[in-house]
């Protein structure tokens, strides 16, 4: 099965939000550009399932049969339930984004781990944001962008060698 590469401001727009030239990490990947889902609408699932959740359980036929103490344990006790599957729907969201993703962003960039430019930790490029706004404010786009953030890679592997180094030390001996 051959599968279609997507091209990167596609693939950097399921991760991050633009706006004026400042760019942010979404916190529930976007699916709309790669067949999937929007990110809006998932946010608008998940802040309905509480509403919901109320008008299910003190509605006047249930009220009646359980009383203000138990209505309001039920309705507590399913919150935290519904807590759990946001969480949840949230992770394998994400994961299904990188897994879609991961093809085509090893094609433009082979030795750049995704997870690490993801990551909210140390990495090595720990720095991207920083280097993808620059780059929205020259206004690169396709090659142009694809060239820049592929020097703008090697330059955070330079300025991080000693982490890069040790990341990939690791990876090797296991």
């Amino acid at each position: 099965m051959q599968e279609e590469s997507i091209d990167l401001q596609t693939l950097l727009n399921a991760f991050y939000t633009t706006k004026n030239n400042k760019v942010k990490k979404r916190l529930i990947f976007d699916q709309t550009h790669l067949g999937g889902i929007g990110s809006k609408w998932i946010k608008a699932f998940f802040l309905s399932l509480p509403i919901l959740l109320y008008i299910g359980i003190f509605n006047p036929k249930i009220f009646g049969m359980l009383g203000i103490a138990q209505a309001i344990i039920f309705y507590i006790v399913f919150l935290s339930m519904v807590m759990i599957m946001v969480t949840g729907l949230t992770f394998i969201n994400n994961n299904k984004v990188i897994r879609q993703v991961k093809p085509s962003w090893h094609k433009l960039f082979p030795t750049v781990e995704l997870t690490q430019v993801l990551s909210g930790g140390a990495t090595p490029y720990k720095d991207f944001i920083r280097y993808y706004e620059k780059a929205l404010e020259d206004t690169l786009e396709n090659e142009a962008l694809h060239t820049y953030l592929d020097e703008s890679f090697q330059t955070m592997q330079k300025e991080n060698s000693e982490l890069y180094e040790m990341m990939h030390s690791g990876k090797n001996r296991s």
